[in-house]
């Protein structure tokens, strides 16, 4: 089992390559991918089975759906850092006929995508989808899946948390990127959530909550998760975050969900964060 310590130190490395891949790219999402850097990271290196040697089926490993797909650069790095591919190829992010696409693809064959995401609202459904496929398989892994705060205000999503509870779903962990922020402003002044642990409650769910930016808290809330399945409810984590964690300037703020940094503040990002295992 990974230590604490290593997977803080991971992802230190996994936040340089975050704002390394937006900076070069000028384009990209880095603060959402910072806020969920200990959660890839926790998942990754230490709670889910997963295989490197990838094939599309999964069967008799954990899989993972990235519904937030415009966080790409953190699901990247883990990829990359776990195994997946060169983490040179990070070099490509964004450009023409990479792999790397904006957004999550399966066109460019990237290993460890298993379906294009980053239309909101629609990868909890495919979530589900995938997890009753394995229970009718009869495999006992799990399906992970991450979204938006902001994400849940599409309606698709409410339709997904009833069918997953009517019918017992119980081999899907949901984790809530529960930041506060979205692309246009604080959620509470675009469209507000209220009161997100009752609603999940009332739609039939196990409901948990984390400290997402805490590692201990992660890992041990990723365990706690895994403990409540099988026991027939689906079971969702509210994982409390900071857009842009590990950035001081862009940590807490909406104005950093789709804006890469110039050359000033990439230098200034980068002097935060430790490089632990190579820059590629």
């Amino acid at each position: 089992m990974t230590s604490i310590e290593d997977l803080k130190k991971t992802a230190s490395q996994v936040r340089r390559d975050i704002v390394r891949m937006v900076h070069k790219a000028q384009s990209g999402h880095p603060g959402g991918s910072l806020g969920c850097t200990e959660f890839f990271t926790a998942l990754y290196f230490s709670e889910m089975r997963h295989n490197p040697d990838f094939n599309m089926d999964g069967k008799g490993e954990d899989v993972f759906v990235l519904s937030n797909g415009h966080i790409s650069p953190v699901f990247y790095s883990v990829l990359a850092r776990s195994g997946y591919f060169d983490v040179k190829e990070l070099n490509t992010f964004r450009e023409i006929n990479s792999r790397l696409q904006g957004h999550p693809a399966t066109h460019e064959g990237l290993p460890g995508v298993r379906v294009a995401t980053g239309s909101l609202g629609q990868g909890l459904s495919v979530g589900v989808g995938l997890a009753l496929s394995k229970k009718l398989n009869n495999d006992d892994r799990f399906v992970y899946a991450l979204t938006g705060d902001g994400e849940l205000q599409e309606g698709q999503i409410w339709e997904a948390l009833l069918f997953a509870a009517h019918h017992q779903v119980d081999n899907l962990i949901v984790t809530v990127d529960w930041n506060g922020q979205q692309i246009d402003g604080p959620n509470d002044e675009v469209i507000s959530l209220g009161d997100l642990r009752a609603k999940w409650l009332s739609f039939g769910w196990k409901v948990l909550e984390m400290e997402g930016n805490d590692m201990e808290s992660v890992v041990k809330g990723l365990k706690a998760a895994k403990a409540e399945t099988g026991k027939g409810k689906p079971v969702v984590i509210l994982m409390k975050t900071d857009m842009g964690y590990g950035v001081d300037f862009m940590q807490g703020t909406h104005k950093w969900h789709g804006i890469a940094p110039n050359d000033d503040q990439a230098e200034k990002a980068l002097a935060q964060l430790e490089e632990t295992l190579g820059d590629y």
